[in-house]
């Protein structure tokens, strides 16, 4: 009697542990996945939102798919899409976040190289002297909330055609 007892709580706390993992899973799904926030997402220009980089570039975007899109894991908000120049690459070394040097699977950026960018890095840049050039049909609407519309346009590189 007491081993049979045993053996049901341990097949219910089984069970318990495989709901919680099937909850889990369902609800990472739900509203996650990196298509639906791409897909939401407009430009600066109130626009869909266009590829930063294309496959034969250097791939950028916090999903690595092209996109300055966000979602909720991209804690440092990668939604300006910019031309990166050797003045801004210099100025973020010098600030710890080395984009020049190839390291692991990023493969170092140089000079006309376009790359989405950290918000409140491009913003911090700006207030430095030192921010590159944006494309704004590929810089997230998201990046307003750091800084001024007008502002980002004061660095719009044209329409590329």
């Amino acid at each position: 009697m007491k081993y049979r007892n045993i053996i049901y709580l341990v097949c219910i706390i089984i069970a318990v542990i495989g709901i919680m993992a099937i909850r889990r899973k369902n609800s990472s799904r739900k509203g996650g996945s990196k298509e639906k926030f791409q897909t939401q997402h407009k430009s600066i220009l109130d626009t869909p939102l266009k590829a930063c980089s294309s496959p034969s570039e250097k791939t950028t975007g916090y999903f690595r798919d092209g996109y300055c899109s966000t979602g909720p894991t991209d804690t440092g908000t990668h939604v300006v899409c910019a031309q990166v120049d050797n003045n801004f690459l210099e100025y973020t070394k010098s600030k710890g976040n080395d984009l020049i040097t190839p390291q692991n699977s990023f493969p170092g950026l140089v000079a006309g190289d376009k790359w989405c960018l950290c918000a409140l890095r491009w913003t911090e840049a700006y207030n430095a002297g030192n921010a590159p050039k944006i494309i704004p049909e590929a810089t997230s609407e998201v990046a307003t909330q750091y800084v001024l519309k007008n502002i980002l346009m004061k660095y719009a590189l044209p329409p590329s055609t």
